[in-house]
């Protein structure tokens, strides 16, 4: 009796270590590795911005909405409730009065985007507006400074040498933003709905003289990401201090002004394409339009 007690016991002890070794996944097939090369370069993204916070209570009461705001989720579109769609890229520009707010020394809107993308490695950045490819977090950072060369007097040689010289980054070398948006017509709620899809700074490209030879995007942040970072970032409210103004309701309330660069198109082509001047201003104007009239015409069938 005595050794079939025994003999249940060892087999209990058998069977209970090879429960516990499946539970804590002890197995000899080999462990898939996961690349990780992407998730660092994301994570060591840095662009030396920071927000320096004072030392005692700047003002006259506690200001504690902007941080503890959130941004209120988007109403469910399904495809069959779409009526009307339309795609646009549209171009902040900065140096507008309207946009003031967008260079504020302060607290710069590029140095906010700057700030949100090296705190939250999870929002998404791509090299196009297509968000197709991510952008590395390495390849940004070497876009954003420059590389001069230069010639400097060596005492030693007696003469003039070439120097290369690192130009770092300036907030502002940004002084322009584009937009990507989906405008549309939701049957459901009868309503014209816009979502920003994407936003990318631009910056000039420029000759070995100095000269501008065109502009591009940086890279293109996914916006849905951004957006629930933006709410706890305060923007510049110039008619009431005490109202305070998030940057995400800088976007989705419209208080800025753009223009419109494209529209969706079988040559996707953009207005400078085509063409120029006041002719493109007008163009731009005639799209925007088109669109805020577009809700009237559907009401009226």
């Amino acid at each position: 009796m005595t050794k079939v007690l025994s003999f249940f016991l060892l087999a209990f002890m058998i069977a209970g270590t090879g429960l516990q070794a499946q539970g804590t996944g002890e197995s000899n097939a080999p462990v898939e590795e996961t690349n990780s090369d992407e998730k660092s370069e994301r994570e060591s993204l840095d662009f030396g911005i920071s927000f320096e916070e004072p030392l005692v209570q700047d003002a006259a009461y506690e200001k504690i909405g902007v941080k503890q705001k959130i941004a209120l989720p988007y109403d469910h579109l399904r495809e069959a409730d779409i009526l009307w769609s339309k795609r646009i890229w549209r171009v902040i520009d900065t140096n507008e009065k309207m946009n003031l707010p967008f260079k504020n020394p302060n607290m710069a809107f590029i140095e906010v985007l700057f700030d949100i993308l090296q705190k939250n490695p999870d929002v998404q950045i791509f090299t196009s507006d297509k968000f197709t490819e991510e952008a590395s977090g390495k390849g940004i950072q070497e876009r954003l400074s420059s590389i001069d060369t230069v010639q400097v007097y060596d005492y030693e040689l007696d003469d003039y040498i070439d120097k290369v010289v690192m130009n770092e980054f300036n907030p502002d070398d940004y002084s322009k933003f584009r937009l990507k948006e989906d405008w549309l017509f939701d049957e459901e709620t009868s309503t014209m709905v816009c979502r920003i899809m994407g936003i990318a700074p631009i910056r000039d490209v420029r000759n070995e003289d100095g000269s501008v030879r065109g502009q591009e995007a940086l890279f293109w942040v996914y916006y849905p990401d951004l957006r629930t970072k933006l709410v706890n970032y305060e923007a510049t409210n110039s008619s009431n201090d005490a109202v305070a103004l998030t940057w995400e309701d800088v976007f989705e309330m419209r208080y800025f002004s753009s223009y419109i660069m494209k529209e969706s198109n079988p040559q996707d082509r953009r207005i400078a394409e085509y063409a120029t001047g006041k002719d493109a201003l007008k163009e731009s104007e005639r799209i925007i339009e088109t669109i805020l009239n577009k809700e009237v015409d559907i009401w009226e069938y």
